[in-house]
């Protein structure tokens, strides 16, 4: 990291994704109101910046020397971002939110880890890349492939091709289901922000998707559960991945001394994430916010903050969209990415079918 920060092609990256950010804002206006004539914009900047950053990285050859400050920006600036969202909610709301999620999350995750690797055995894959894209598909993406692919023993080429297959179709997906769950879930944000949450793959793609429906529809409690409900499928790594490795692994030799690092599966940014809820519920007790700041001070405090989120949230999908190469579906192959489609429409469809019939029944329930 310290090596990184000297080097000026790391300073280009990360001026480049916030170039990108910075642009889409003016384009997305300049696009809404002088070329589709609306008097506010329909085109969200989110949504601007990732097609701007695709543009960009698809028609021009970026150096590799900038690589290292876009990485920082779709991990370290979107982390912070997610954290800087739990002052959004109070813990009160943040736990509702997370009861409301839990159960559709662990049905799409157990339908999706099951399904999705059975039939990749059927068309001739590897355990090991089944497993891969099973796991990358129904919790969170390329960290879940990273984190199982040792355990699992998957080889470099598995990795990479699980990888493309959730970074295709996560996009799309981040594209498409903003638009989707509005036509089905237009008068209940709710269910459109869970199942955002419960149907895209990485963590950033939620957090875009949700970003999208907000500016959109005038939604925030949208982006609200569809972030907590993805950081609930990020936690349950930490059961999910140990039961890959029996499901997918191969055959454990007697001296196998593969250990599983359970408190690394935490990401740092979920404890960031209630924490700021944390901050937020104790602010938002009594007439004086921890007894020293006026009402106004704190109101202040806390509208910057949730800018502060949305714009490392916007950096961060530039840099998604700065990094995301079109020319990588070729390289998957007709099997994996057949695999990868299949997986990416089965949580799509679970999600929706549970969500459409006991999502509003549970939030009355328990919100």
């Amino acid at each position: 990291m310290t090596d990184n920060v000297k080097s000026l092609g790391w300073w280009m990256g990360v001026g480049l994704a916030i170039f990108v950010s910075v642009a889409a804002g003016y384009v997305a206006n300049w696009f809404g109101v002088t070329v589709l004539g609306f008097a506010k914009s329909p085109v969200s900047a989110i949504m601007m910046a990732i097609v701007l950053g695709m543009l960009i990285a698809n028609i021009v050859k970026l150096p590799p020397s900038i690589q290292p400050g876009l990485k920082f920006c779709t991990s370290f600036i979107l982390r912070i971002g997610i954290m800087l969202l739990g002052i959004r909610l109070s813990l009160a709301g943040a736990g509702q939110f997370t009861l409301v999620a839990l159960p559709f999350v662990i049905a799409a995750i157990a339908i999706g880890l099951f399904t999705v690797g059975l039939l990749g055995r059927y068309m001739g894959l590897s355990r090991q890349l089944s497993g891969l894209i099973a796991v990358g598909t129904s919790i969170c993406g390329c960290t879940a492939i990273v984190a199982t692919a040792p355990l699992i023993k998957a080889n470099e080429s598995e990795v990479s091709y699980a990888i493309a297959c959730i970074t295709v179709f996560g996009l799309a997906a981040m594209f498409f289901y903003p638009f989707l769950a509005h036509q089905v879930f237009a008068t209940q944000p709710e269910l459109a922000g869970l199942f955002l949450g419960t149907s895209i793959h990485e963590t950033a793609q939620v957090a875009g998707a949700g970003m999208m429906y907000e500016a959109q529809y005038n939604a925030p409690v949208a982006l609200d559960i569809a972030t907590v409900t993805k950081l609930v499928r990020n936690l349950c790594m930490i059961a999910v991945i140990p039961l890959v490795g029996i499901l997918y692994g191969p055959e454990r030799s007697k001296d196998d001394s593969t250990k599983i690092n359970f408190l690394a599966m935490i990401p740092w940014f979920i404890v960031g994430f209630a924490l700021m809820s944390a901050i937020r519920t104790i602010g938002d007790i009594g007439d004086k916010p921890f007894g020293v700041l006026e009402p106004g001070q704190w109101k202040e405090i806390v509208a910057f903050l949730k800018e502060s989120a949305e714009r490392c949230l916007l950096v961060a999908m530039a840099a998604v969209g700065l990094t995301s190469m079109l020319a990588g579906i070729v390289k998957i192959g007709m099997r994996p990415f057949a695999l990868g489609l299949f997986a990416a429409v089965l949580i799509g469809g679970v999600s929706f079918a549970l969500i459409s019939l006991f999502g509003a029944d549970l939030i009355a329930l328990l919100v």
